[in-house]
Order: C-alpha cells, then sequence, then structure tokens
C-alpha cells in the first residue's frame, strides 16, 4: 500500500523503504531469529526482502541513512526511536483484532502496545494525521481514545476498488473459501480442528477452497485439511482477492479478506458481528485511495 502512495508522490518526493525494524532488546531477539512469528523476521521479512528486491525498490535499511522530512507507516504498534521526532503519517494496515482481555489488560497497565497486537492500532498518537479505511473504522478508532481531528477517511489501496476483481482468470467459480489465519504462530489459541469442520458444514455439499495463509506452517496446515475436508482444494499463494471475488461465502477468524468479502457483498461467516462488519466496510472510490493519502502527505509535508 504505502509503495503505491509513493508512487503518488513522485516528483514531489524521493522515496525509501525499510522492512519494519525495532529497538533494543526486541532488535537484539529479532537479529537472532528468535522472533520469526512476527513482522520483524522470519517469512514476513523474507517476503518484505523479496517484494523490495524484485520491484527495485530503494531500501535505506532502518532508515540510518538518511533525515527524513516524512515518514510513512503501516503500524504504530510500536514506533522506532529513530522516527520518533519525524513527521509520521500512519496508514491502517487493514482488519483489526477485537478489543479482548489482551487489549484491556494492556491498557490498563500501560504494557507495550503490541502485546494486544492490531487492537492498540492508533494509539502511539505519534503521528500527524492517520489515514483509515472508512467512517466505521474512524468511529472505531474514536471510541478507544483516538483524536478524530487527527483522522482522515481516505480508503485503503487495495480495499478501495474491489468491484474490479470480479474480472479475474481464476479459474473455479461457485465454491466457500476458507481462509485460514497464522494466529498459532503468532502464540494465540486456535481450535483449528473446529473451523475446518466449521467450513465444512457451511459449504454444506458446495465445492471447498481453503487459501492458507502465508505466515503460517502449511505443511501442517494441509494435513489437517486432507484429515478432516479431502475434497478441499487447497492454496498455498494465487491471488486472495479474486479468490474472494469468485466465492459464494468466505469463512474466516480475523482476517483482512473479510474486508474484501463484506465490499463485495458475500455471504461471511466470522467472529466478526456482521452489523459491525457492515459499518466497517471500506471505501470504495474507484482506486483513488492512495491519491488521497499522497495529499496527506502533502499537507503534512508543507504545513
Amino acid at each position: 500500500m504505502l509503495c503505491r502512495v509513493a508512487e503518488e508522490l513522485r516528483g514531489d518526493a524521493d522515496s525509501f523503504f525499510t522492512p519494519f525494524y525495532a529497538d533494543g532488546l526486541l532488535r537484539w531477539l529479532a537479529e537472532r531469529g528468535r522472533l520469526a512469528f512476527t513482522i520483524l523476521g522470519g517469512q514476513a521479512r523474507r517476503r518484505s526482502d523479496e517484494h523490495a528486491a524484485r520491484l527495485g525498490m530503494p531500501v535505506d535499511a532502518r532508515g540510518e541513512a538518511r533525515e527524513y522530512d516524512l515518514v510513512l507507516l503501516g503500524t504504530d504498534l510500536l514506533v522506532p526511536l529513530n522516527l520518533t521526532s519525524r513527521r509520521i503519517v500512519l496508514v491502517q494496515e487493514g482488519m483489526t483484532d477485537p478489543e479482548d482481555w489482551r487489549y484491556h489488560l494492556v491498557r490498563r497497565l500501560g504494557l507495550p502496545r503490541y502485546l494486544a497486537n492490531t487492537s492498540m492500532t492508533g494509539l502511539s498518537h505519534a503521528y500527524r494525521r492517520f489515514c483509515v479505511a472508512s467512517e466505521g473504522y474512524r468511529e472505531l478508532f474514536a471510541g478507544k481514545g483516538v483524536a478524530r481531528e487527527r483522522m482522515v477517511v481516505t480508503g485503503l489501496p487495495g480495499f478501495d476498488d474491489v468491484a474490479a476483481a470480479e474480472r479475474n482468470d481464476f479459474p473455479h467459480r461457485g465454491y466457500v473459501l476458507a481462509a485460514t489465519s497464522c494466529l498459532r504462530e503468532t502464540l494465540k489459541p486456535e481450535d483449528r480442528r473446529e473451523f475446518i469442520r466449521r467450513a465444512v458444514r457451511v459449504a454444506a455439499g458446495r465445492p471447498l477452497v481453503f487459501k492458507l495463509h502465508p505466515n503460517e506452517r502449511h505443511a501442517r496446515a494441509r494435513r489437517e485439511i486432507e484429515r478432516d475436508a479431502p475434497q478441499a482444494l487447497v492454496f498455498d499463494d494465487g491471488n486472495t482477492l479474486h479468490m474472494v471475488a469468485n466465492c459464494e461465502a468466505l469463512v474466516t477468524r480475523y482476517s483482512t479478506v473479510v474486508l474484501w468479502a463484506v465490499a463485495l457483498g458475500k455471504e461471511v461467516h466470522s467472529d466478526v458481528d456482521p452489523a459491525l462488519l457492515a459499518r466497517l466496510s471500506p471505501l470504495q472510490n474507484g482506486g483513488t485511495s492512495s491519491r488521497r493519502i499522497a495529499d496527506v502527505c502533502r499537507e503534512v509535508l508543507w504545513n
């Protein structure tokens, strides 16, 4: 998403990129492979590096080579120390976790935000502007204490023109799509067997397709699906949006893919209240969100 914003800023600013990073103990642990289940290491970090290399993106690791006038962040669960004095624009990454016991414990005790994952998005207050997906999300974040005047409803690149995804070459149609999660890999509980059985019940004889989360252990996931849904098709990779566009129904937990499904009017089975999902549905603006976010960046840069 931030690459698209950078494209819109070409001519106004020179853009450089870095995989997400941390300081102190988290940096020490990440450099020793102890945080491979997070965006600081493991598969997520490798995918970031590969993406940057494939597109020839200019990389400034840890943002250490230059002094920056503006920083775009896709998360503020932690803000690296060398960015705290910079002008920051935060862009909502996608679906946020529910406000469960972790969220309330972190807020009550003042613990590090990342311990409650994306339920704490926006609560660093380290940014000048926070670009969000919809009016519903602005209300959700405001209810947690995010200042309304800092938020701008821009929509999100990749979520703002979902109807265009209905024109695709994914060969299957008319199925139930089960989008798995990486909850176990991020040390959260999940009854995967019940999730698979739920997907089978929702399918009720319709074709069933599983799309595996990129950060989960695929070999284990395939074994589990083979045991309880041997008739299902399983995809490790591929264009997930196209898979959502071609399905009749989506089964998932808290995955961001649910935002695509809601915007497309699909039958959705998730752990999120349907009425809330309808309010959170991302703004559909014909794919202009990156331009809107770039305009917010210009405002922050020049004012």
